[in-house]
């Protein structure tokens, strides 16, 4: 490794589910960030088929350069493929960091790559850093989601982590921005995929995007049972809003894991944040991060979330919710 090399972090470029999943971008901006601190570039990872338009929108979004690979035989997602054409690039160009999101997908991908890579991995950060030294702090939930703790790789490269949606805030959309664009052939001698996709279709289902709204209504424990916590969905549909949920809630099968808001899930940053029965635990709030005002309702003013909010109410919270959505609907009648 020479002395005069340029530092770089990679950011891994997820783009099939773009217009809904914004970790990508995320990672730029915070990539941005750090790599002005260590004097690095950013650089975004982009392979497919047809891909101009991502390698746009990363360009525009913060990328210092941009390493594409575009070809017919990476039209469909193959782990096996882009492991291998991943681990060649690293060991040609010597990354710093790689970043990719915590997604189905980043969880299924990332822990493969850092075992070819033989180094380590920090799994769901909610945090990034750089130390004194120079290394990449990564802040990740341990101890069941009890704990935050500070992890640094200090002797083996690529840095690497996976970060969950939300986490950050991407740098807005700048078509002025330049780019270095590599355009790669696709390397040869790629093992043939295992599994062939024969086709696909987008699930019906609501995906859950709570990091993404400007209105969430978050119930506790404190809503009493499921069907009282489901009236958080009425008044949510009233405000144009997304449900969240505390991770009791979640283990209790009150609402899907996709609700979960905290350390253990989503990082949120709505314009107007509702919290109903919840009264503030640690592994909560972490990740609230930037609300911009908060609503609460507890029975014990004396309660964590009532503290921060902006507007607390004592009292019970099924009632509160229940006259809330009472007075909304009389109004949009009137």
């Amino acid at each position: 490794m020479t002395k005069n090399r340029q530092k770089s972090i990679w950011v891994f470029g997820d783009y099939r589910n773009y217009y809904q999943n914004r970790v990508t971008l995320q990672l730029i901006a915070r990539a941005v960030d750090l790599a002005k601190i260590i004097n690095a570039e950013v650089c975004a990872l982009i392979f497919g088929y047809e891909i101009d338009e991502w390698i746009m929108e990363y360009t525009a979004h913060g990328a210092d350069r941009i390493l594409a690979i575009d070809d017919p035989a990476l039209r469909s997602y193959s782990t096996e493929r882009y492991l291998a054409i991943i681990e060649k690039l690293v060991k040609q160009r010597d990354p710093e960091v790689i970043l990719i999101g915590a997604t189905d997908f980043g969880r299924e991908f990332a822990p493969r790559l850092a075992k070819r890579l033989q180094t380590g991995l920090s799994a769901d950060c909610v945090g990034l850093g750089i130390s004194e030294d120079g290394l990449l702090i990564q802040t990740a939930p341990s101890f069941g989601g009890n704990m935050l703790a500070e992890i640094v790789t200090e002797q083996h490269r690529p840095q690497m982590a996976t970060v969950r949606p939300g986490t950050f805030k991407e740098i807005p959309h700048d078509n002025n921005k330049k780019a270095i664009v590599e355009r790669i052939p696709l390397m040869k001698g790629l093992p043939k995929p295992r599994v062939r996709l024969v086709e696909y279709e987008r699930s019906v289902e609501k995906e859950h995007t709570i990091e993404n709204a400007s209105v969430i209504v978050c119930g506790g424990r404190g809503m009493g049972n499921k069907e009282k916590f489901k009236k958080l969905q009425e008044l949510a549909r009233l405000l144009g809003g997304d449900v969240g949920a505390t991770r009791p809630v979640v283990y209790a099968g009150w609402a899907d894991h996709g609700a979960l808001v905290g350390q253990a899930g989503k990082h949120i940053k709505p314009k107007i944040l509702f919290s109903f029965g919840i009264s503030g635990a640690i592994q909560h709030t972490a990740g609230l991060g930037e609300a911009d005002f908060i609503i609460a309702v507890n029975k014990n003013p004396q309660a964590t979330m009532m503290k921060m909010a902006d507007v607390a109410i004592a009292g019970d919270a099924s009632d509160v919710l229940n006259n809330l959505i009472k007075e909304l609907k009389k109004r949009i009648r009137e």
